[in-house]
């Protein structure tokens, strides 16, 4: 049986076993600023997360949450300092679990969310998935950056030494020991 969506912000504190169990479906918009991890990272806190999550219970009984969770951060540029505009998107496809053991014998088509009972915080689970998502380094699409800023100075000290890498090993054969 499938209720209808929470078209509402999202709420933190949710019981996800029970979510599951009724077949809810959550859509929503989550605030940066209640992500602190991510919150220390942008540049822009006043961005929303656009959210929608649907909680099963899958054709193997297993209590699920899928969804996404997608927005567009504002951070700095690793190239020019300067601020770039990053889209981010997290396919969330878990299976609620009780502890470490459960979640071991999971079908590798799930990661876990180890849920203790009663209310858990979903603002963390989605902070997570967002985090996961991040690119490693964040940069401008186009050329920020002039490719001779990444020049080391004339070349020559480096041409001789990449036409001869045993050069400074020859060196240190010829001097003597101490």
């Amino acid at each position: 049986m499938q209720n209808t969506p929470l078209h509402q912000p999202l709420p933190r504190l949710i019981d996800p076993r029970k979510f599951a169990q009724q077949g809810l479906e959550i859509i929503g918009k989550l605030p940066v600023n209640e992500l602190s991890r991510i919150n220390e990272m942008v540049l822009d806190t006043t961005v929303e997360v656009d959210v929608e999550l649907e909680f099963l219970l899958d054709e193997e009984r297993i209590r699920t949450v899928r969804g996404q969770a997608e927005c567009q951060l504002s951070v700095t540029c690793q190239r020019c300092l300067e601020p770039v505009v990053v889209p981010v998107k997290a396919n969330i496809n878990l299976a609620i679990v009780w502890d470490e053991d459960a979640a071991k014998n999971l079908p590798k088509r799930f990661d876990p969310w180890i849920a203790a009972e009663g209310p858990n915080d979903l603002f963390e689970v989605i902070e997570d998935e967002l985090l996961l998502n991040l690119p490693l380094a964040s940069y401008h699409e186009h050329a920020c950056v002039e490719a001779s800023a990444f020049s080391v100075g004339e070349g020559d000290e480096l041409e001789d030494v990449a036409s001869n890498p045993f050069q400074m090993l020859e060196q240190l054969k010829g001097s003597p020991k101490s």
